[in-house]
């Protein structure tokens, strides 16, 4: 029989499995479907804005009152109005219902990550095992089914626009312009970028709402409410409300979050890349729209592969191995597509970066998140806020330049903040080898009312260089 703590984490995981189905094939294709005046793109950036903004005070609010299950429940339904937004795409349509997903964005993954590490200390201590190597393996297990959400709605994007007899073929003189070889800024306007019939991008759309939805109702059913309790108890005891409003800037006095910026709005940068110009500069120009399900298919499997195999693997080999091996992977993928000139012929060669990009970036995830939750045990909502605002702020600098700067430079500022993330983050690996950070004992399931009393001498270390 499986633990309560762990049938919870795959409902969870299920759960942003089925939304992100919708939302995930929706934002890969953004940047081609609905590239007129740079709509797709901008809506974008509007929703990580949004989320920025969120980040700022929602999180604690939303978990505090709610609770981890119902915060969930409510962000989830923010981004399935993004997919109705989509059925008739508009400055009008778009524009408000990206502000509704990004508000309520931040408090959705708040919470998942507040919900996935009390889990996992409950867990913890139950077994006698050390909490980080619990949070280290449910992460896992969430990214390795969540991530599989780009297979499925990517799958999906695929086979029905496939169904489009008006593809465009693709003439020599255009081959030319793909990739870095071009500034890219034009791309919007060639043959490849031609919209699929109206008909098939209502099938989509509508598949996508009906799974969002059905995301909706897994959690409202199954999830359990942990932190029912502790929900009480705030309403019953309210803070002030500037209190739990600056709860995230707070944070920022720890000088370790602060270092840990540059590594947070990487994994913004990163994947913004790959969803909005490795997409339409290499694989929409060069092969067609109809292939970009494929390709980012191909990134979602590797990523969730890697992510249930790294979320295991981080036990015996460490953080700061796996982040260095995310790091060589993305250095080597931004020299190679700064050289590499795409074309048809070189089919096999459009699936090797996503498959390589899709191996870091389940590092850059499974890691990160964990890492917070190690760092910031007694004040997870506030850090998990942090990293939303963060990441978000490297997709809006990356979405807001996208239509105004050649992609040669676009991966040379990728590349800065790779090597900034490189000579940061060890500062903070380093002073958690030497000086771990307690762990949070949390009560037995499903009271964390009685805490564990834990004296220093048992204190173990949770974190391994």
């Amino acid at each position: 029989m499986i633990s309560r703590n762990f049938k919870n984490v795959l409902v969870v995981s299920l759960g942003f499995l089925s939304l992100f189905t919708a939302y995930g094939g929706l934002q890969s294709l953004q940047s081609s479907l609905n590239a007129e005046q740079g709509m797709g793109v901008a809506s974008l950036s509007v929703i990580y804005a949004s989320i920025i903004i969120s980040s700022m005070f929602l999180p604690p609010l939303m978990i505090k009152n709610l609770g981890c299950k119902w915060t969930i429940v409510a962000g989830m339904a923010c981004y399935v109005s993004y997919s109705f937004g989509n059925l008739y795409p508009g400055w009008y349509t778009l524009m408000p219902t990206s502000v509704i997903l990004g508000l309520g964005g931040s408090p959705l993954w708040s919470a998942k990550c507040t919900y996935l590490t009390i889990s996992g200390n409950v867990q913890a201590s139950k077994d006698g095992k050390k909490g980080s190597d619990v949070i280290n393996q449910y992460f896992g297990i969430f990214f390795f089914i969540f991530q599989s959400s780009a297979v499925w709605g990517n799958l999906m994007s695929s086979l029905i626009f496939g169904q489009d007899t008006n593809i465009a073929h693709i003439p020599e003189e255009q081959l030319l312009t793909c990739g870095a070889a071009d500034c890219g800024l034009n791309i919007t306007v060639n043959s490849t970028t031609t919209r699929p019939a109206q008909h098939l991008v209502w099938t989509l759309v509508g598949c996508y709402i009906g799974v969002g939805v059905l995301a909706m109702l897994i959690v409202a059913v199954f999830l359990d409410n942990i932190d029912q309790e502790q929900s009480s108890q705030f309403r019953g005891n309210r803070e002030p409300f500037c209190h739990t409003f600056l709860a995230t800037f707070r944070l920022l006095k720890d000088w370790r979050l602060v270092t840990l910026i540059p590594l947070t709005m990487y994994s913004g940068f990163e994947q913004s890349f790959l969803s909005g110009e490795y997409t339409k500069n290499y694989v929409t120009c060069a092969l067609g729209i109809h292939y970009v399900g494929y390709v980012m298919m191909c990134f979602g499997a590797t990523n969730s592969l890697c992510s249930f195999l790294f979320g295991r693997l981080a036990r015996y080999t460490g953080r700061a191995a796996l982040f260095f091996l995310a790091a060589l992977a993305n250095f080597s993928c931004i020299m190679a597509l700064l050289f590499w000139r795409p074309h048809p012929d070189e089919l096999p060669v459009f699936f090797v970066f996503p498959a390589l990009w899709g191996m870091a970036d389940a590092i850059w995830q499974t890691q990160t998140n964990s890492l917070y939750g190690i760092l910031f045990p007694r004040h997870k909502e506030a850090a998990f806020a942090n990293y939303r605002m963060w990441e978000s702020l490297g997709f809006v600098i990356a979405f807001a330049y996208s239509t105004f700067i050649c992609l040669e430079y676009k991966l040379y500022i990728l590349l800065s903040v790779l090597l900034l993330t490189v000579v940061t983050y060890p500062i903070v690996e380093y002073y958690e080898f030497k000086n771990p950070t307690p762990p949070v004992q949390e009560g037995t399931y499903p009271s964390h009312k009685e805490t564990i009393q834990t004296h220093d001498k048992n204190i173990i270390c949770q974190s391994k260089m």
